[in-house]
């Protein structure tokens, strides 16, 4: 089978490339360089050019304070984009991978984690027109598979586990947030869960929206003060604080936690705890800096 990874040098999309070294499909790597995915044509001309049975959508536009500011661009990678790739692959009878976001939930007040189910209610930009993306898929009637996801961060690109290890070194206090609580999701792991499902062809009748993100729960404070604790870096005193004393202009999700019993049920893939996968991303940053 040959798979098309859109936004394939994101986080994410690098390791989906490093998972699928071994793959016995054929995995095609673009990033915004090589194929436009606002252009339905482009699409076309790529997905029948390279006969592309199925896409894995990793291109997102992710800078949740910007796109309040910048919501076309927003919304042609997060919603326009999407719809044009789920409909390239109803014509071509392919599948659709793609990757949503907790921010779907963004305003609502939950104290338990999120089921499929959940009722909807982004509160910016960002959350809408990946929602947007979404319904998009939906509406097309094209096969997919849809994993919401949270907190993601890996050693690759621009995250908080790498913006908190450099920080955590250099100063000698900081405040982080306690009132937005969730699971920190390594891209590693999520990326290796999607080329486990198509390399075992474990998608057939199985297509529909999952959520996923590691095992376990926590606030963007605990995250911090782990990131220090296993990276060594003890001198740094780390106080929690409110969302309020960092003036947003969009309001964050104050507990998205995922429910991710659905996709376990159903894929039979373990999901790893969230401070397990954290000393692994850190081993592999120490590894990639030597």
């Amino acid at each position: 089978m040959n798979i098309l990874v859109t936004g394939a040098k994101g986080q994410l999309g690098t390791h989906v490339r490093l998972g699928s070294e071994q793959s016995r499909h054929q995995y095609l790597f673009t990033d915004i360089e090589d194929l436009d995915i606002t252009n339905i044509d482009s699409i076309r001309h790529y997905v029948a050019q390279n006969n592309v049975e199925a896409i894995v959508n990793c291109a997102a536009y992710t800078n949740v304070d910007r796109a309040e500011s910048d919501e076309e661009a927003a919304d042609k990678v997060n919603h326009i984009a999407v719809g044009h790739l789920a409909k390239a692959m109803v014509e071509v009878g392919g599948l659709l991978v793609h990757v949503s976001t907790d921010y779907v939930f963004g305003g609502n007040r939950n104290n338990t984690p999120c089921s499929e189910g959940e009722q909807v209610n982004p509160t910016g930009v960002y959350g809408r027109t990946k929602l947007l993306g979404e319904q998009a898929i939906v509406a097309s009637g094209c096969r997919y598979l849809m994993f919401r996801t949270a907190w993601l961060y890996s050693e690759y690109g621009k995250n908080f586990c790498k913006t908190m290890l450099a920080l955590t070194a250099a100063k000698p206090s900081l405040t982080v947030v306690f009132d937005q609580v969730g699971t920190p999701t390594y891209a590693g792991d999520l990326a290796k869960a999607i080329v486990t499902i198509l390399e075992n062809d474990m998608t057939d009748g199985k297509e529909g929206l999952y959520h996923y993100s590691n095992e376990g729960v926590c606030s963007w404070y605990d995250f911090a003060k782990e990131i220090a604790r296993q990276s060594g870096h003890s001198d740094c005193d780390i106080q929690p604080c409110h969302s309020n004393e960092y003036p947003s202009p969009v309001v964050r999700p104050s507990y998205s936690v995922l429910d991710k019993t659905k996709f376990k049920q159903t894929f039979g893939i373990r999901v790893p705890y969230w401070t397990d996968s954290l000393a692994a991303c850190l081993h592999n940053i120490k590894q990639i800096e030597k």
